[in-house]
């Protein structure tokens, strides 16, 4: 398997991490939450390499660097903008998982000059759009998190990236319905996030069409042939 090395670019507050490689339409690879870059390493050394593949650390992931004293996702929309401004990239596509779907979505609506055809897997605008038992899950973890800070344990960092899971993303139902980036939107059998709300997601923006990947959960739906095949053919604009 081909070894990807690690670049960085330098950005006003933010040294940010990315892998690239693979040569024809750029495409933007975006992870979720606690996640890095390095979950799309297949994506770029199998199953995209006819693309010039970008997959970036958010800002508090992987090997990003930044002094933050919170993150949110405007902020990573914001981040992924002036990438594309410090690169050239001037049109692209993009595939974003969970938080990066999450990403996407504003993405599409505050730069769509930037993007072709935009894949959002499992996207959430709301935090009440997760699985309550899932959300039940990191509210606990969360105010654990907050004593254990209290007791002088260094996990700030993390704590930061659970309030992305715990806060609305920044945009409302009425934004969604402006987009004018048609996109699709991919979710597994199992998920994390609320069927109901990922639909009603679909419905709010134009031109929006929605598949539904079985056999898999939120956790690993990106590695699934359906997934991948179900993307490569909406790239080739063929789906």
């Amino acid at each position: 398997m081909q070894n990807l090395q690690t670049r960085h670019l330098e950005l006003p507050d933010l040294k940010v991490a990315y892998c690239e490689a693979g040569s024809g339409p750029n495409l933007l690879l975006l992870h979720g939450n606690s996640e890095s870059k390095k979950i799309f390493r297949r994506y770029q050394t199998e199953f995209f390499t006819d693309y010039h593949t970008y997959a970036l650390d958010s800002r508090g992931h992987g090997e990003s660097r930044s002094k933050d004293t919170a993150y949110t996702i405007p902020q990573y929309c914001q981040d992924v903008i002036h990438f594309c401004q410090e690169k050239g990239i001037s049109r692209t596509h993009l595939v974003g998982y969970s938080d990066g779907g999450n990403i996407a979505l504003l993405l599409a609506k505050n730069a769509p000059q930037l993007f072709d055809r935009i894949v959002a897997i499992s996207p959430n605008y709301l935090a009440s759009g997760s699985e309550d038992r899932f959300l039940q899950s990191i509210t606990r973890d969360y105010h654990r998190m907050i004593r254990l800070n209290k007791w002088g344990m260094p996990n700030r960092k993390k704590m930061m990236r659970y309030e992305l899971m715990l806060n609305d993303i920044g945009i409302t139902a009425e934004e969604l319905r402006d987009i004018r980036t048609g996109m699709k939107i991919l979710y597994a059998e199992d998920e994390m996030i609320k069927e109901d709300h990922i639909k009603e997601i679909a419905d709010l923006i134009p031109n929006t069409s929605l598949e539904r990947i079985d056999g898999c959960t939120h956790m690993n739906i990106l590695d699934q042939p359906g997934t991948v095949a179900t993307i490569r053919a909406y790239l080739a604009g063929s789906a």
